[in-house]
């Protein structure tokens, strides 16, 4: 069934001629006729009585009254499309790691979303192995993340190093000083994130590269849930620094002057991900803005 045989037929009904119809749609009258025939032949019953004047049969007046429904239905998919391509309409899935998840991304959604708030986000807050298959999966469409392992079907577009410092009660020994070294962690009691956090394999790595033997005293599934543990007495943690701007009560930060690595964050997604003009290429755009910013006025 041709949606223009519809279009054609409605504009008859609301205009009770075929010649009106056809002087509407700058068409000759032969195709409006045409158009009409065509339509009745596909549906297998008459719309139209023909005469001096004409009329809608019973099955012309139920057709034209779902016909509506299915035009409009028609139009506002056709404009949804449209804003889709246009980038100002869809659903975005993102999956972030922690310190993005709860310390970054919100400041740049916040803008995103009132310039576009056709645009439906979801986030997953996960580990970066996780949003790496995730990704595979087509579960998400973009996942910002520590580096991941690829292969040919995922890129990592590297946005930033997210810097960490150590944490610990405002009367350890380690607050009395100005900076503290790896080798100022030994036999301390850490507080670590699970095995698979990036920030910890960095931690680890470094220690051992230091001749430092980490003590684990507590595994959290959590770098933002760390700091309430230090806070608590249970340890010391190594955390990114966007968490300790503000450090809780009773604790403080210190930087780690040999800890010369930090955890590179960036952009994960399939190579063959076509996103040119969408909105989920906008967000990209707003997220690598947003980054930029941050290194150039320091207060992202």
């Amino acid at each position: 069934m041709d949606l223009r045989n519809i279009r054609t037929f409605q504009t008859i009904a609301r205009f009770g001629s075929f010649q009106k119809a056809a002087d509407e749609l700058k068409y000759v009258q032969s195709t409006v006729t045409l158009q009409i025939q065509k339509l009745e032949t596909d549906l297998g019953v008459k719309l139209i009585e023909r005469g001096k004047k004409i009329h809608l049969t019973e099955a012309g007046r139920v057709f034209h009254e779902k016909a509506d429904i299915l035009l409009r239905d028609l139009e506002y998919v056709q404009n949804t499309m449209a804003e889709w391509l246009n980038g100002e309409a869809g659903k975005i899935r993102i999956g972030a790691i922690e310190p993005m998840a709860i310390y970054r991304l919100p400041k740049i959604l916040g803008p995103f979303c009132k310039k576009y708030p056709k645009v439906e986000i979801s986030i997953q807050i996960n580990n970066t192995q996780n949003l790496t298959q995730m990704i595979l999966d087509g579960e998400l469409d973009i996942a910002i993340c520590n580096t991941p392992i690829l292969n040919h079907t995922t890129v990592f577009e590297p946005l930033l190093t997210e810097e960490v410092s150590v944490l610990i009660p405002d009367n350890h020994q380690i607050a009395q000083k100005e900076e503290a070294y790896l080798y100022d962690l030994k036999e301390e009691r850490l507080l670590l994130g699970a095995l698979v956090c990036n920030y910890r394999i960095n931690l680890e790595k470094s220690l051992v590269e230091a001749g430092v033997i980490p003590h684990i005293g507590l595994e959290v599934n959590s770098m933002t849930a760390l700091k309430e543990y230090v806070q608590a007495g249970l340890g010391i943690a190594v955390v990114p620094d966007v968490i300790v701007e503000s450090p809780p009560v009773g604790t403080t930060a210190r930087k780690i002057v040999d800890l010369k690595e930090g955890v590179v964050t960036g952009i994960l997604r399939k190579t063959n991900t076509i996103t040119n003009g969408t909105a989920i290429e906008r967000l990209i755009n707003s997220i690598k803005d947003s980054v930029m910013q941050k290194k150039s006025h320091q207060y992202f």
